[in-house]
């Protein structure tokens, strides 16, 4: 018996484990996590008040409230069974780091102690050479530092029987350039905090603080963890580089939104205590819409905060599927004619008086505010929209944008009907002249018709990139795998740049006279005029769309290599360096990075399907081949005309052939790569390898592989095909 097949049958006798014991979800909820009202247990009130001002405000803690809180720190831990500690944080691999250390040390004259100091809480030094750095550090400047991060609380991380306390931090080389996702996102946030405070105070002076809000959606797929150990491509590549079809996939959408098998409801039971236990909202569990494929997502939270809890929640997912013997893949395409994965992140902005700034109010005022904020975030999309394309840009989200099933790799809006009426009338009133007073806004009857905008009022366009769903923006495009911060640090950092811009052109019209509301209608007027054709509220998917955006003059640039070219353009360095998000040597060295990461997984996908061609596709084939030349020569031998055995021999011919496309594609895939690999500048080998070798073999290699996988012999195919992969719970 083959592997597959021992595999499918164990299968067969595998038990529903059944999911932990847990208590109501507010019992659990936040137990792990050192939230402000446990640390108000265990911090002086000083102290106490200093961490709440350093949460809110950034404000510095000093060094005895540092050993203070570490100190609480310690003692929640240790009442908790924690003896060692780590400072959790988000490197440029796409993974999260942690290097874990003891509480014990030795005192000088060798007595033991248990101890954690502020200056420990603080600062650690990781090496930061082994890190993807973008050529910021060389592999002898290996110093490299994480730094606290008070605004995302701490937290205990439960693994089998140990648990370890966790300090999320940012990442840091020795000469102070970012080597994480987190620290860029901080700033971008700040910046969009003080740009919108700033725009905010023309409607309402009470407004202190904005705030960015963060949903996220994940998707993902669950196969059997044995059949996923007998893909190789799936171990080495989160992904299948092969496999035919099956006969029933999706087309019947019977899988989307039905009944959840019970192994899967158990893990998912499992991973969701766990979140819950990490102060993680989640609210929503569904089958997707392909077979195997489910999706979660939270109640909204802070970016920062968010983003960690994403992080944080694919780890988690990944081992706790282990204890049920399942696999968790993550990747944006993990089978090919199959829904691939993504991760809505729901964007908004909220002020400390309690307005979602991406929500319609009930007065002329706080509609105006509405329209200010909407049209400024479409032009900041409009203006930047290749930025935001290079942001969602990796070897994963190559195979899944624009297949049909995402949106595709020219960056939209869809604003809906409703709304995009509503911009339509303020575009028209171009040139004229509004009366000279407060109230002049009102001339457009807006106000009429705004304040019955509802959440349910605004269609969803799944096929639009960065679509308008009533009450905040859904950037439709990210990855799965994706770390949710690169985006929003994007997002917040456009935004931030345009409110800034939005400002000095009011600023200047007020100074020449104009009233307020008059000079705000005449700004978003020009704004929308300048942008309106990002705007798109049709299919996504067509080829139309495709003519239509170019006629626009849309950028549409599926390949990541070039896609990533927008990161380091003079206007990118300029917004970002302005911003103080990045300096021009970051930017270059993530560049760097992301064309690096695209090369190193489309040479392991390359290898990979050179082996699985040699070593299991071919010796398959061969057998088959073999039985049919067997059965063919007997039946000459008994004297049946060829006539009497014409099927056979026609498989065989085919069956011959593909394995010849196959071993020659093969050989000729391996002298390509070779040759690439001898490009020494980092972009012209990215761009190599996507022209040079994926898009001129890996496409036509898979055709003949899956031809194959369809003539040969069930019995002689070693690796699970896509019905068991897909079906087999």
């Amino acid at each position: 018996m083959s592997f597959r097949f021992s595999v499918i049958n164990s299968l067969l006798k595998r038990e529903v484990i059944k999911p932990i014991e847990s208590p109501r979800t507010t019992a659990i909820f936040g137990e792990n996590v050192f939230t402000l009202h446990t640390a108000r247990k265990y911090l002086s009130d000083e102290t106490y008040k200093s961490l709440c001002a350093s949460i809110k405000t950034g404000k510095k803690i000093d060094r005895f409230a540092a050993n203070q809180i570490a100190n609480g720190l310690k003692a929640w831990a240790e009442s908790k069974g924690v003896t060692h500690f780590t400072h959790w944080f988000q490197p440029l691999t796409g993974a999260t780091a942690e290097k874990h250390d003891s509480f014990f040390t030795l005192k000088s004259d060798g007595t033991p102690i248990e101890e954690f100091d502020g200056a420990t809480l603080v600062q650690q030094e990781p090496d930061a050479s082994s890190f993807p750095n973008g050529g910021l550090r060389t592999t002898f400047e290996a110093r490299g530092y994480t730094a606290w991060d008070p605004s995302s609380p701490a937290f205990i991380m439960e693994i089998g029987e140990s648990n370890t306390l966790c300090i999320p931090t940012i990442f840091i080389s020795y000469t102070g350039e970012s080597l994480d996702y987190k620290a860029p996102l901080l700033k971008a946030l700040e910046e969009l905090n003080k740009s919108a405070v700033d725009v905010c105070h023309y409607f309402d002076k009470n407004i202190s603080k904005v705030t960015a809000t963060l949903g996220w959606e994940q998707e993902y797929f669950i196969i059997d963890e044995a059949l996923a150990n007998a893909r190789p491509d799936i171990v080495q590549c989160g992904r299948t580089v092969f496999g035919a079809s099956p006969a029933k996939g999706q087309q019947l959408e019977d899988h989307y939104f039905g009944s959840i098998h019970e192994r899967v409801f158990a893990f998912m039971k499992d991973f969701e205590t766990e979140a819950y236990k990490l102060g993680i909202p989640l609210r929503t569990r569904h089958n997707e819409v392909a077979p195997g494929q489910f999706e979660c997502a939270p109640i909204y939270e802070e970016v920062s905060i968010a983003v960690d809890h994403n992080t944080l929640l694919m780890d988690v997912m990944e081992r706790v599927s282990y204890r049920h013997n399942l696999c968790v893949l993550l990747h944006e395409k993990p089978f090919a004619g199959i829904n691939g994965s993504g991760k809505h992140n729901n964007w908004s902005m909220s002020t400390d008086t309690g307005i979602n700034l991406l929500a319609p109010g009930k007065t002329p005022k706080t509609n105006l505010m509405f329209l200010t904020f909407f049209i400024n975030a479409i032009k900041a999309v409009h203006d930047y929209a290749d930025l935001l394309r290079a942001a969602i840009a990796n070897a994963g989200n190559e195979h899944r944008l624009g297949a049909s099933e995402a949106p595709p790799a020219i960056i939209s809006i869809f604003a809906g009907e409703y709304l995009s009426k509503v911009l339509d009338e303020i575009e028209a009133r171009i040139g004229d002249k509004f009366d000279e007073q407060d109230e002049a806004i009102l001339k457009l009857d807006i106000h009429k018709s705004i304040p019955e905008l509802f959440i349910d009022n605004t269609d969803r366009n799944r096929t639009s990139p960065f679509a308008f769903t009533g009450n905040k923006f859904e950037f439709r495009a990210v990855g799965a795998s994706a770390n949710c911060a690169n985006a929003m640090t994007v997002i917040n950092t456009i935004m931030a740049e345009t409110l800034k811009t939005f400002k000095k052109d009011i600023d200047t019209l007020i100074d020449k006279g104009e009233k307020k509301e008059i000079a705000i209608m005449q700004t978003l007027q020009k704004y929308v005029s300048e942008s309106k054709k990002i705007l798109f509220d049709g299919d996504g998917y067509s080829e139309a769309w495709h003519h239509e955006a170019e006629r626009r003059g849309l950028t549409n640039v599926p390949s990541v290599p070039l896609a990533l070219d927008a990161m380091v353009t003079d206007k990118v360095k300029k917004l970002f360096t302005s911003n103080n998000v990045f300096t021009h040597s970051e930017l270059e060295a993530r560049h760097e990075i992301e064309l690096e990461k695209y090369i190193k997984k489309i040479q392991i996908e390359a290898r990979v399907m050179g082996d699985l061609a040699l070593n299991h596709i071919i010796p398959a084939a061969i057998n088959y081949q073999n039985k049919l030349l067997q059965n063919i020569n007997g039946l000459k031998t008994v004297g049946l005309p060829e006539s009497e055995y014409a099927g056979q021999l026609a498989i065989l011919k085919d069956v011959s052939k593909h394995i010849q496309q196959i071993y020659e594609k093969t050989k000729a895939l391996v002298e390509a790569r070779k040759v690439v690999n001898k490009i020494e500048d980092t972009r012209t080998k990215a761009i190599a390898y996507s022209s040079q070798v994926k898009e001129t073999f890996f496409k036509d290699l898979r055709y003949h592989v899956d031809k194959l996988e369809r003539l040969v012999n069930d019995e002689d195919w070693t690796l699970p095909k896509y019905r068991e992969l897909l079906f087999l719970k």
